[in-house]
């Protein structure tokens, strides 16, 4: 391997780094507000690329707003070893939560900088469009059009709840980018991340040497019924959706239970007319499936579809439940699985395998490339949320971790 034992990152800077990101769209508990192509998402980005320049790399932008800083390798004509992640957050995010990725990959470039260190093959570091898909549903919107999963179009075509498209707020913040999106080959992709859940810090491991991520099915559930008046309309003569809805999420978390690790959420819900005083006549809400065997996740996807249907049947209530999106569980590449193995015990860090509960953008680029996670600890494993938490030494580890595999990946040998 083409790495010094002694080679580690800057802590200090790399923490700065993070905390000078946090300031933009700063929320008042701690967290982080960019919303994907919003002016704080564009301001976000600006900072990211001014780093990149100031950092010596050259800058690019493809027709879905995903951005590449380029430092040149010994080799240019080899295919670059790429890492990354997304800079824009959910409404109450933290600091790390995407942001990490992005600022781990400036902070390998800047150490190698330091060294007057050449790579063989060139390095990449990437933010992805729309990762979060808080804005803009689906999730990893633009990795996902660069591996071939959505069409341009219809990446570009996504509306928020206001009726704005990617391609219009694309335009509007300035990066509406004229690269060609995907259709070139990266030698192997690493992305960090928090781990966004408990293990790591339970078990008192450092790094989490991801194995893939667990497959995600959302649908959107609509439950029709009649509004009327609270207090005339008797019980017995009732078509409540909101009844409908209550005793249905509550199947819904039980066809979880039924097949674990599996996990279900109904995270969003509106409620038709809202008013005090009468039966709603309409319920919406989101669904949210998770497991890492795509045959029980399907599973679990018969299982809401039979359990919407049978309780509107008994509540004489309309249900229609219709999936918006799906992402098979994903497996990452042995090779860049060791590298992260490998990396971790070189520089004795404790460390365990582990699979992702969160979509990642890493889990798109495994279609058309080599892929590797790494995995640092979070406090309580919360994250989502504006407390979200990491230490700077954890943060670090996992920084050097990616130094070392990215080095691996980038010698032409």
């Amino acid at each position: 391997m083409n790495a010094t034992p002694n080679l580690k990152i800057s802590q200090q800077r790399l923490w700065q780094s993070l905390m000078d990101m946090a300031k933009i769209g700063a929320t008042e508990k701690g967290g982080s507000k960019r919303l994907a192509l919003t002016d704080l998402d564009r301001d976000g980005r600006d900072l990211f690329v001014r780093w990149c320049k100031e950092a010596g790399c050259s800058v690019t932008v493809d027709r879905i707003g995903n951005i590449f800083a380029r430092r040149p390798g010994r080799r240019d004509d080899l295919p670059p070893v790429v890492t990354g992640s997304h800079l824009d957050t959910q409404p109450t995010g933290g600091k790390f939560d995407g942001v990490y990725g992005v600022l781990a990959g400036l902070e390998v470039i800047r150490t190698l900088n330091d060294l007057n260190y050449q790579t063989d093959a060139p390095l990449e570091v990437t933010v992805w469009t729309n990762e979060e898909g808080s804005r803009f549903a689906p999730a990893m919107g633009g990795s996902g059009v660069f591996a071939g999963v959505f069409t341009e179009a219809h990446g570009l075509a996504i509306a928020d709840a206001d009726g704005k498209t990617i391609g219009e707020e694309l335009k509007r913040i300035g990066y509406a980018g004229d690269r060609k999106i995907g259709g070139r080959p990266f030698k192997a992709f690493f992305e960090a991340h928090i781990e966004q859940g408990p293990v790591l810090e339970a078990e008192r491991k450092t790094i989490g040497v991801v194995q893939g991520i667990q497959g995600i099915r959302w649908f959107d559930v609509t439950i029709t019924g009649r509004e009327n008046h609270a207090g005339t309309t008797p019980m017995n003569r009732r078509k409540d959706a909101l009844l409908g809805a209550a005793r249905i999420i509550d199947a819904i978390n039980a066809v979880a239970l039924a097949f674990p690790p599996g996990v279900s959420t109904v995270g969003m819900a509106r409620v038709s007319p809202n008013s005090r005083n009468t039966i709603p006549g309409s319920v919406y809400f989101s669904v949210d499936l998770r497991h890492p065997r795509d045959e029980d996740l399907l599973k679990m996807k018969a299982g809401l579809e039979a359990r919407v249907a049978e309780i509107c049947d008994t509540l004489g209530l309309e249900g229609r439940c219709t999936e918006i999106w799906h992402s098979p569980a994903v497996h990452y590449h042995s090779d860049c699985i060791a590298s992260v193995r490998r990396a971790s015990e070189a520089l004795g860090y404790s460390h365990r395998d582990i699979v992702s509960g969160a979509g990642h953008d890493a889990g798109y680029i495994s279609r058309v490339a080599p892929v590797g996670m790494i995995f640092v600890p979070c406090a309580d494993g919360v994250s989502h949320n504006e407390v979200e938490s990491a230490t700077p030494e954890d943060l670090a580890a996992g920084c050097n971790v990616l130094l070392r595999a990215m080095l691996e990946h980038a010698a032409s040998g």
